[in-house]
């Protein structure tokens, strides 16, 4: 399977009255098609500044980010970033919340519009479309947010510690929901988080970075399959989170 996401020696730092701080120091790694990947790091060592340079919203100092063959230099359509809160805008509805994304975009054609309905329909919110959020729970507004994302069907979908805001259950539940829906679209994701069980739980590969300046320390290859709730109780990836722990601790 072809890379579809590829960092090479993508190195980024902010200039500010203070001086001059490093932030990433030559990140390098890639991505296939349909792969979900998910990157842990000490607090501060440029996790969110790697999603943020992927998305086109920072530009390099150095190296370079190419997606489905083609340099990001600005923001664009094909990615998808899905934030710690929902954001969804209370006094809408949630067909109106799902559409408004290709409204900015100008994207709202009638066959956009019917493909966000049907995303709706097939994940379980078709009955709620003409309510509004303060209705729905936690977990379906986070799945309200993703088919937001979804409905301008992106190549990349970048999330950004987007269950931190849940207690642990709702946690668990929404990341599966989540992950579901991302891998039965067939999307290629990247998660940061800083919970290593779910960075297991959720990615097909682990990618550990050093402290600040950033570069990639290791990368795991998660070797089960299944749901975040379900790879909790196997031994075999907690034996892989507890790896993931000893390098982030190594520093």
């Amino acid at each position: 399977m072809s890379d579809i996401l590829t960092l090479d020696g993508v190195a980024l730092s902010y200039h500010t009255t203070d001086g001059e701080t490093e932030a990433l120091a030559g990140v390098t790694f890639s991505a296939k098609r349909g792969e979900f990947l998910s990157i842990v790091g000490p607090s501060g060592c440029g996790k969110t500044t790697v999603l943020s340079v992927v998305a086109g919203l920072l530009k390099p100092t150095a190296g370079k980010v190419t997606l489905d063959g083609c340099e990001v230099t600005a923001p664009h359509g094909d990615v998808g970033y899905m934030l710690q809160k929902d954001t969804l805008f209370e006094w809408l509805t949630i067909s109106a919340n799902v559409e408004l994304g290709l409204r900015v975009q100008k994207k709202l054609t009638e066959e956009n519009r019917a493909y966000a309905r049907a995303l709706l329909e097939k994940y379980g919110l078709g009955e709620f479309a003409e309510h509004y959020p303060s209705q729905l729970s936690g977990g379906m507004r986070q799945r309200a947010a993703l088919i937001r994302t979804l409905a301008f069907r992106p190549k990349l979908l970048l999330l950004d510690e987007p269950f931190s805001a849940l207690d642990f259950q709702t946690r668990l539940d929404v990341a599966d929901d989540v992950g579901n829906i991302i891998r039965q679209e067939g999307l290629t994701a990247l998660l940061v988080t800083h919970d290593v069980p779910e960075a297991v739980g959720m990615g097909d590969r682990v990618i550990v970075l050093s402290p600040r300046p950033a570069v990639v320390k290791k990368i795991f290859t998660v070797p089960v399959n299944g749901t975040l709730s379900q790879k909790r109780v196997m031994p075999v990836a907690n034996e892989l989170s507890e790896a993931v722990w000893k390098e982030l601790r190594t520093g």
